[in-house]
């Protein structure tokens, strides 16, 4: 499992689809809102964590359909497939990877492009919490719709479709924690509901997953 996960951050890395092309989407998100609500602060401010968060989420969809679909190409997933290590173990093997090469950066780099939405200096922490906490959840999500979808040509647009609506709680929470915290409102209920989505994916959704690759490789 460990070479496994070495294996697919190399690729990401490699391939330019992991830091490269997600870090430079979310600069690209944030950079132009300001020119299509305004250059107020104020309401910049109030819309900062649901922009990020949004920008979060749009940059992690970009490179989902490469979880599997590489693997597919090569015969790869065939043979891990058939190997004695289990399939749901794979799946999270590379949710993981997908998330140290997406989700992990993103979360990092999110504070200073916070600075050009005017985020309150008190939401920085509270910022970097929510997508630490929250983007788990959407690579794991999209390694779910990854594997439905791992059979098809071009399935990069069902994938989408599929996802978004699986990552709508996730995005509110996240947002609204943020929100909270750049405030100074109570942020117990949705760091709570934050983190039980979080897992949830984590106990269901590698098994759900796994059954999805096994239906499309027959």
């Amino acid at each position: 499992m460990r070479a496994l996960l070495l294996r697919d951050l190399r690729l990401a890395i490699r391939a330019g689809g992991g830091f490269g092309l997600s870090l430079a989407f979310f600069l690209i998100v944030t950079t132009l809102v300001p020119f299509g609500v305004g250059p107020e602060g104020g309401t910049l401010a109030r819309i900062a964590p649901g922009i990020l968060w949004l920008g979060a989420l749009l940059s992690c969809l970009l490179s989902l359909d490469r979880i599997f679909a590489l693997d597919r190409e090569d015969g790869s997933l065939d043979l891990l497939a058939t190997s004695p290590a289990p399939m749901e173990g794979v799946v999270a093997i590379k949710a993981a990877a997908h998330w140290l090469t997406t989700g992990l950066p993103l979360t990092f780099v999110a504070p200073a492009l916070g600075l050009l939405l005017n985020l309150a200096p008190s939401g920085y922490g509270w910022l970097m919490l929510s997508l630490a906490i929250g983007t788990p959840a959407l690579s794991l999500i999209g390694a779910f719709g990854a594997a439905l979808t791992v059979g098809l040509k071009r399935g990069g647009l069902l994938l989408s479709l599929l996802v978004l609506p699986l990552y709508v709680p996730t995005l509110i929470y996240g947002a609204e924690l943020a929100r909270r915290g750049a405030e100074g409102l109570p942020v117990l209920t949705p760091l709570l509901m934050l983190a039980g989505i979080t897992l949830g994916t984590a106990a269901l959704l590698p098994f759900a997953a796994a059954a999805a690759i096994r239906v499309n490789l027959r």
